[in-house]
């Protein structure tokens, strides 16, 4: 007979505890949890696909499968799920939670990534009513109206308190930044690839850098956090360039992300790309270039940049050669790292999840221009700046509005009113209160404005913020 898994010794532990017959213990439950990462950054992250739906895009190597949005494939979990449950929403969430849940974590704070295809591109009144299920979902009950939904998710029990979207460059506009607010996204992710042109136009992407730098500049001035997609190894890059182009991220105004996703191309068979490959036109980066180079990009990060990702989860057995097949090449690059003892200076790499804490936390501040603006990143950290707790973004946008465009406080996802190492400790309230203290005697600013999740606007409320045109605002 099989040992039990630790789902299932987890569901009769709870029935135990349920019962009265044992006493709740926290041990066992970090024990028993499963892929503890999972809620180690102070939520739990939710991706949900879209139909598959017609792309604006002819990039030269984009995937397409039928019945999937384009760029995704068979055999990714995101995919596979969305299939099962024929792209619902209501459903892909309601199932997402109740698999967290059963595997040891703390469900109530959700990070919703929408992802499948350009977002911008969908009608609007699907795009309406995909995220009204998802918020439904969450609320545990059926609302008519996007609203009802949004507004029951404040007090949920499963709260939604970040939302984002996958778009491009050449759709971000003052009016679709407008929609997305209305629907209550948090952070956008733009498929930027490249920062090079000639690159852009040898893979007909379909925009140039100049609209990316554009679509930067709306998306901060919005409040929004910024994530940037960048390829590596496209026609025309070498490591050399590719090297260059993630130095330029982080040294030219007119980018600086705040989120980072590093995508090695994968050569699939269906794409034009691959027709190059065949004709001795394009190669794709070995493993080792792809290792060496990633481990280059990664002493160039600034602290106030997270990197999500640094490959797909595209089927090793789908790709034809190169790289990008190693599919744990983030375990290999940390390891590598490790034995070469240096750290990468990004937000996933220094947060404190379940490492043993220093008593010895202070605030750091950092100050830098990006796209017009002034940004100003407040941090709780360790002395050495090896261990990260909480994290704010402030910006005083072109206009001198000042706008909060992130607080995020990490270690193990805790349930509301219960403290834990980290979370719900008071790190997130100091560096607000810092923050309003920057933004009145330093720039002489009366009003203050936070793009907040759905979920999180009565922690604001406590705060002394309202809601005014889908931001929480306070005047001073």
């Amino acid at each position: 007979m099989p040992y039990p898994n630790n789902i299932s010794l987890l569901r009769e532990y709870h029935n135990l505890v349920k019962n009265k017959r044992i006493k709740k213990s926290k041990a066992i439950e970090d024990l028993l949890r499963v892929r503890p990462v999972r809620s180690l950054s102070g939520v739990v992250n939710v991706s949900v696909l879209t139909k598959p739906y017609a792309c604006p895009g002819i990039c030269t190597f984009c995937p397409k499968e039928e019945n999937i949005p384009k760029s995704y494939l068979s055999g990714e979990p995101a995919v596979e799920r969305a299939k099962r449950l024929n792209y619902d929403p209501y459903l892909q969430v309601k199932k997402r939670i109740e698999v967290l849940k059963s595997t040891g974590h703390n469900v109530q704070k959700i990070d919703l990534r929408i992802i499948g295809g350009t977002w911008s591109y969908y009608e609007k009144e699907y795009k309406i009513w995909f995220i009204k299920e998802c918020f439904n979902a969450c609320n545990q009950t059926k609302s008519n109206t996007l609203f009802e939904a949004q507004k029951l998710n404040e007090n949920a029990k499963h709260r939604i308190v970040g939302l984002s979207f996958e778009t491009r460059p050449d759709f971000i506009t003052k009016k679709e930044l407008l929609e997305m607010r209305e629907l209550g996204a948090t952070k956008i992710e733009i498929g930027v690839q490249s920062i090079y042109d000639n690159v852009l136009k040898k893979t007909k992407r379909g925009h140039s850098i100049a609209t990316t730098i554009k679509a930067t500049k709306l998306l901060k001035d919005a409040g929004f956090k910024v994530s940037y997609q960048v390829m590596l190894n496209l026609p025309l890059s070498t490591p050399k360039k590719d090297l260059e182009m993630l130095k330029e991220l982080f040294t030219n105004e007119d980018f600086k992300p705040d989120y980072l996703k590093i995508y090695p191309c994968a050569l699939i068979k269906n794409t034009p790309l691959y027709n190059d490959f065949k004709k001795g036109t394009y190669k794709p980066y070995s493993e080792k270039e792809l290792i060496n180079l990633i481990k280059e990009i990664k002493k160039q990060i600034p602290y106030y940049v997270r990197i999500e990702r640094i490959i797909r989860d595209i089927p090793a057995p789908l790709i034809v050669k190169g790289g990008a097949k190693v599919s744990n090449l983030r375990q290999v690059i940390d390891r590598e790292i490790q034995k070469e003892n240096w750290q990468c200076k990004c937000i996933r790499c220094r947060e404190i999840r379940n490492k043993k804490h220093d008593e010895n936390i202070k605030m750091f501040r950092e100050d830098y221009n990006a796209s017009s603006g002034k940004e100003i990143f407040l941090s709780f950290e360790d002395e050495k700046r090896n261990n990260l707790y909480s994290i704010l973004r402030l910006r005083i946008n072109s206009e001198s509005k000042a706008l909060i465009r992130e607080v995020h406080t990490f270690g193990e996802s805790k349930k509301l009113k219960e403290k834990g190492k980290v979370q719900h400790k008071g790190f997130g309230k100091a560096l607000i209160k810092k923050a309003e203290e920057i933004v009145k005697k330093e720039f002489k600013l009366n009003k203050i404005h936070i793009i907040s999740g759905v979920g999180v606007r009565e922690y604001y409320r406590k705060l002394g913020y309202e809601l005014e045109n889908y931001y929480m605002v306070k005047t001073f």
